[in-house]
């Protein structure tokens, strides 16, 4: 059986989307194809770029925390 999830995707503007989920939330930049950056509220922030196929480019980095 699996777990119940929660997740919400809202569009703020054609290029902002805001995405909450039961441990976080986090916004993002760009849209399907070319380069787009989240970040959320735990200190992950991505930078991705999705290309036609199967090319892309992602790199993750996560806030260090004290």
């Amino acid at each position: 059986m699996s777990p119940i999830t929660f997740r919400k995707s809202f569009r703020i503007l054609p290029w902002l989307r805001v995405t909450i989920n039961r441990r976080s939330w986090s916004w993002t930049v760009g849209g399907k194809t070319g380069p787009h950056y989240t970040h959320n509220s735990n200190g992950r922030t991505t930078t991705s770029w999705n290309l036609p196929g199967p090319f892309g480019y992602r790199s993750t980095r996560t806030r260090r925390t004290r």
